[in-house]
């Protein structure tokens, strides 16, 4: 490694440790940071492989035999839900000559077949064929089987650990639960899905994703009329997993099927999820997004629109063909404008931005998390408490 890229590593270290500081100081990340290929090697092993990612709503695995498959930094998975309901985490790739038994994406199949050389498993990753495999003396087909990985279902929501030892997502989820109670987030209905990808690195859009101000900019037609950039976002940190905003509405949005407190009509009521994954409560409709990491400067962003079972069945097609257009052009928005970001990273008149108080919380917020994360050897700062 070059005297450059250590110099650039630890510039990057130093800076990650002054958010632990009791007043960080209110600055953004130096441009290094979104195109290290240290520091992705870095956050592949630290937080990657060892955090919890939203990958699907129950909707898409409600029956046997569906599922999701994604790629986590290079590591494949497959989620999907067997003949008991059980749901499993399970790497697709074949124990014979490593083919993927499923590519990224959603469907639904009775069993994994192999299509390099039809070997088969079920649901449950356990081996079931072999063709001409008993042949071979060594060979045991009961102690074959795919590697499982962490599986969790809350409220409808489905994560993932490439850990399969991890330490369960749902303690930490709880402690911000009873801000979305009213919202029955576990009889919500899955109304629309997406899958994209960006040329972005994930912490560019991360910070978009921790601070509203962005808004003023890049969705002047979309959301400043209903949700202004200039508004103040209240951030409560609860863990170093969860994350709490709320994000102010131009003018109350009261609910036609739920019973939503002043707080929840007057904001855009956030979770975040520790590193990528999210979900925003407005009204009678849930949003989520995942933003999951596939190389130093790609993102598959994974995302869907709930909302309550009494509007789903009322099914304006008008109106949700409407709303799935305008959801579309946000996502477009904001695609185009990290992408530019990304773009410019590399340029040598880049340097570190000082942040509006209109980001700062949230923004910090999500450095003290990927500072404690990284470095390893200084404990989570604890909560920020509510700021502004």
């Amino acid at each position: 490694m070059s005297v450059l890229t250590h110099r650039g590593i630890d510039e990057i270290r130093t800076t990650l440790r002054e958010y632990l500081d009791p007043q960080p100081p209110a600055l953004s990340l130096p441009p290094a940071a979104y195109t290290s290929a240290e520091l992705w090697e870095l956050e592949c092993e630290r937080i990657f492989r060892r955090s919890w990612f939203l990958v699907a709503h129950t909707d898409q695995l409600a029956e046997k035999g569906d599922y999701v498959s994604v790629s986590i930094a290079g590591e494949p998975i497959v989620v999907t839900r067997d003949g008991e309901g059980a749901l499993h985490a399970l790497s697709p790739v074949c124990r014979h000559r490593l083919m993927p038994l499923v590519e990224p994406g959603a469907g639904q199949l009775k069993s994994f077949t192999c299509p390099y050389h039809r070997w088969n498993y079920s649901l449950d990753g356990q081996l079931r064929g072999a063709p001409y495999m008993g042949g071979n003396a060594e060979f045991v087909q009961a102690d074959c089987r795919l590697p499982r990985f962490a599986v969790s279902e809350w409220n409808g929501f489905v994560w993932v650990n490439t850990d399969a030892d991890a330490d369960p997502i749902e303690p930490h989820l709880e402690l911000a639960a009873h801000r979305f109670a009213a919202y029955r987030l576990d009889r919500m209905t899955l109304v629309d899905t997406w899958s994209l990808e960006w040329q972005v690195n994930w912490k560019v859009v991360m910070e978009n994703g921790h601070e509203n101000y962005h808004v003023l900019g890049l969705h002047q037609q979309t959301l400043e009329p209903f949700i202004p950039g200039g508004g103040d976002v209240t951030v409560e940190h609860y863990s170093p997993w969860v994350l709490h905003a709320r994000i102010p509405f131009t003018l109350p949005m009261p609910s036609q099927t739920l019973r939503l407190d002043d707080m929840q009509q007057a904001n855009g009521m956030v979770l975040v999820g520790f590193p990528v994954s999210a979900f925003i409560a407005l009204s009678d409709q849930i949003v989520w997004l995942t933003f999951v990491p596939l190389t130093i400067d790609r993102v598959r962003v994974l995302g869907g629109v709930l909302t309550t079972p009494e509007l789903a069945a009322a099914g304006d097609e008008s109106l949700e063909r409407t709303q799935q257009a305008v959801t579309a052009m946000i996502n477009e928005e904001d695609r185009a404008g990290l992408e530019a970001v990304q773009r410019a990273v590399g340029s040598r008149f880049a340097e570190r931005g000082h942040l509006s108080p209109k980001e700062a919380p949230g923004i910090i917020a999500f450095y003290r998390n990927l500072a404690q994360a990284l470095l390893g050897d200084t404990p989570w700062p604890g909560p920020v408490g509510e700021s502004r």
